[in-house]
């Protein structure tokens, strides 16, 4: 009995790989434009990392995080984000002995253990990007500019940039205490997590999807109006950045994220397309965190993006282009050792090419030519060989044509680069 894979961890077979493949190639192309540099990090951090980043009354780290004791007695866990394990990488490597402004990103897996949906499975990836050092509400803006745009380039419409500000720890703490206050008067009309949550972490309840919940939070204390001068300033100057490059956005009052360090701007980027779940995207500033984490007192702005949300919404691979592949097509003995020649030579010219392995009728891998979509087909024959010509076969219009190339193999590969638009 074959043993299937665990619930909640998906295969990425190869036609969606190809289409992952495309977003991160989009994703790095605008990083590099916007100055980010790429870095490692491993998938596994010691448990402390995150009780200490995340918070440990969020439901990351109280319910989700996949953590067990390793031989040695620690306390491991898979990383149920990326900030915590690039912030603890900049911290270690002293990086900021190099330069205390650092713009990061990271691709890869991340592991939470919450209930599977469409989109949402319990080893996800995201793509990540980090901006240390800055206090500016420019990178503020730049930075969702950045991630409006990586969605832009992508060809991904009909999202929603929405922002908001969580204050500060001069102008919060006075914030939650009301908030908890309210929320004491509605435990009854709260669903069973946020009647935990009014008490431990009150400001999750504004993002809990659950209507009753939402019906709860009529009337209200409203957070903007507890932000502190300062706080006030940097939002509006958040927004004055985005209106400067042009970028729509909404404020959202009710929006937080599910993580503690946050502070001050904080954003998602929602779409209709998604359900209920909408968020393809979503960060914010992190204020204090590295200090926190035992490095320097600096500031930090990042974001994700979600990757399985965002393969379901940039559309069929057609859309996508793909790049083009040449069949080549061998009948005879002499026919197939060139035609492996052939195919070898424009694979070292970055030009993907297939052949038959196994004998196959010029009909068979006619078929097998179409079933892997390959645009140009180059009939190779024994016969056609002592003449020092082959055939070309254009799969899209039937058309096909006989090319002489003299035994002349750089020749003959040269012309197939250019039927094929690229230079060989």
């Amino acid at each position: 009995m074959p043993i299937p894979g665990i619930r909640g961890f998906k295969d990425i077979l190869p036609e969606e790989a190809k289409r992952w493949q495309h977003i991160e190639k989009m994703a790095r192309d605008v990083f590099r434009c916007f100055g980010f540099n790429e870095i490692r990090i491993p998938i596994l951090e010691k448990t402390e990392l995150f009780a200490r980043s995340i918070g440990e009354t969020t439901d990351i780290v109280e319910k989700e995080m996949y953590t067990f004791v390793d031989r040695s007695g620690e306390s491991l866990t898979l990383r149920p984000e990326a900030t915590a394990s690039m912030l603890r990488a900049f911290i270690e490597h002293g990086l900021y002995a190099q330069d205390k402004i650092q713009k990061l990103y990271t691709i890869g897996p991340m592991f939470r253990h919450e209930r599977p949906q469409k989109g949402r499975y319990r080893q996800f990836h995201q793509i990540n990007a980090e901006a240390i050092g800055l206090d500016s509400p420019a990178i503020d803006a730049e930075l969702m500019t950045m991630a409006m745009h990586i969605l832009s380039a992508l060809g991904v419409s009909g999202v929603e940039l929405q922002i908001n500000s969580l204050g500060c720890s001069h102008c919060r703490p006075q914030f939650r205490r009301d908030l908890q206050s309210f929320l004491g008067t509605r435990q009854a009309g709260l669903c069973p997590d946020c009647q935990r949550r009014a008490v431990s972490n009150p400001l999750r309840v504004l993002d809990c999807k659950v209507e009753r919940c939402r019906a709860a939070l009529e009337g209200m204390p409203s957070l903007s109006e507890y932000l502190c001068p300062d706080c006030k300033t940097h939002l509006h100057a958040v927004e004055e950045h985005l209106r400067l490059f042009g970028v729509p956005y909404t404020i959202n009052p009710l929006m937080v994220r599910g993580l503690d360090y946050y502070t001050r701007t904080t954003f998602e980027i929602t779409s209709l397309a998604l359900g209920a779940q909408s968020a393809v995207a979503a960060g914010g500033r992190y204020d204090g965190l590295i200090k926190e984490l035992g490095g320097p007192d600096l500031s930090g702005m990042g974001f994700a993006i979600g990757m399985e949300r965002l393969s379901l919404l940039i559309g069929d691979l057609q859309k996508i282009g793909e790049e083009p592949i040449l069949f080549v097509a061998a009948m005879g003995e002499n026919a197939s050792v060139m035609a492996a020649r052939i195919a070898h030579r424009l694979r070292l010219a970055g030009i993907q090419a297939e052949i038959d392995y196994e004998g196959h009728s010029l009909k068979s891998q006619m078929r097998r030519a179409g079933k892997i979509g390959a645009s140009l087909v180059l009939i190779v024959g024994d016969d056609e060989l002592a003449r020092n010509s082959v055939t070309m076969r254009d799969m899209k219009s039937s058309r096909q044509w006989a090319v002489d190339f003299n035994d002349d193999i750089e020749a003959l590969v040269r012309r197939i680069g250019k039927e094929m638009g690229r230079v060989v």
